[in-house]
């Protein structure tokens, strides 16, 4: 059963992962942020959309420690209007393309309301059989989106449709309590968007020896672009990076899953972009282990995050990723785990419970 405590904070997912966010626009995931910060922090954001949480009681002379997890979610954009009305789009992030046909999604119109449509591909009635065999549309351009305009002029007029607007899946959050399963949208990395907060939360009261930062960055699904600004703005010695990271315990061979449900954060070695700092990821994973809170260790041979801007940026920043398990990112549904969460949140306050200059100096 999930107790009082924990339903504010379900509903707290529910709102970031109901935002509707693709990179560039971000603004109702700041909105959400704003919505359940709650008091004992300076907040601010800049023209990019990232959003900056100050803890009040930072001293301005501690180390500045940074925790980040990136607003945005894949989505896509109007690039523009066929003759017949639908619309032809291009991806905000990397999609799985064939995930998405016959996906509901909701794309905002020039009036700023959002209007409901359907990714539609050819009907197989009309397939050739070439096309019959084929493993599915190999690219996003072979898709269009369906707003139900019967012709440009009427998706023009009547819907307000224009370019440049973006479009996000239409997909409500659900919390499955029997089995303790998430089922939503946009978990990479709203998952992690959730945590960062309820971390700063639960040390609000705590007396650190360092300054706590967070930043909810933008943008990151495009090419970490957010953090850029962020981490030169902050400054920090040093950082984690929150995310919704692939969970692999469905398709990958038992003797290799690494990122499995229900067995805590995964904190990964590397990825593609980034080799997270080797002795704060083995002091991680150690503490982990004192404390008895559930963690994994992952090698990762594909991704990217933030972590990788952050730890090469000023002087070098110690830097690890701290990811909530999600099944089939990248796609419009996907399932996590509170257990995950949970476990997420305690280790991330342990850490910086923990950090002092001393420790930081010797990563």
């Amino acid at each position: 059963m999930v107790n009082q405590a924990n339903q504010k904070t379900l509903q707290m997912i529910a709102d970031f992962s109901n935002a509707k966010g693709p990179s560039g626009f971000e603004d109702e995931t700041v909105l959400a942020a704003r919505k359940h910060i709650g008091s004992g922090f300076d907040v601010e954001e800049d023209c990019l959309r990232n959003f900056y949480m100050y803890r009040k009681n930072n001293t301005g002379n501690k180390p500045v420690f940074m925790l980040d997890a990136h607003s945005d979610e894949v989505g896509f954009m109007v690039h523009s209007i066929r003759p017949n009305g639908t619309l032809r789009f291009v991806a905000l992030g990397g999609w799985n393309v064939g995930s998405l046909a016959s996906s509901k999604v909701l794309v905002r119109n020039a009036e700023g309301n959002w209007l409901p449509g359907i990714i539609a591909a050819k009907p197989v009635h009309f397939m050739s059989a070439s096309e019959k065999s084929s493993s599915g549309a190999a690219d996003i351009s072979a898709l269009s989106i369906d707003i139900g305009a019967v012709n440009a002029r009427d998706a023009e007029e009547n819907f307000k449709i224009r370019i440049g607007e973006p479009v996000a899946p239409d997909v409500t959050m659900e919390y499955d309590e029997q089995h303790d399963l998430m089922f939503g949208k946009a978990f990479d990395c709203r998952i992690g968007c959730a945590a960062l907060i309820e971390t700063r939360h639960r040390l609000q009261d705590e007396n650190l020896d360092v300054d706590l930062v967070g930043v909810l960055s933008s943008q990151e699904e495009i090419g970490e672009r957010g953090i850029h600004v962020a981490v030169n703005r902050v400054k920090p010695q040093i950082a984690i990076c929150f995310e919704g990271c692939p969970a692999d315990d469905t398709f990958t061979e038992p003797y290799a899953v690494q990122t499995a449900f229900k067995k805590g954060p995964m904190l990964r070695y590397m990825d593609k972009s980034i080799i997270c700092s080797p002795r704060y990821q083995r002091y991680s994973l150690d503490l982990a282990e004192t404390l008895n809170i559930p963690a994994q260790a992952s090698v990762r041979e594909g991704g990217g995050n933030n972590g990788a801007i952050i730890h090469t940026s000023l002087d070098g920043i110690p830097t690890i990723v701290i990811g909530v398990p999600v099944r089939y990112i990248h796609s419009v549904h996907g399932i996590a785990s509170y257990y995950d969460f949970e476990a997420t949140v305690r280790l991330a306050v342990e850490i910086v419970k923990s950090m002092n200059e001393g420790i930081i100096k010797g990563f």
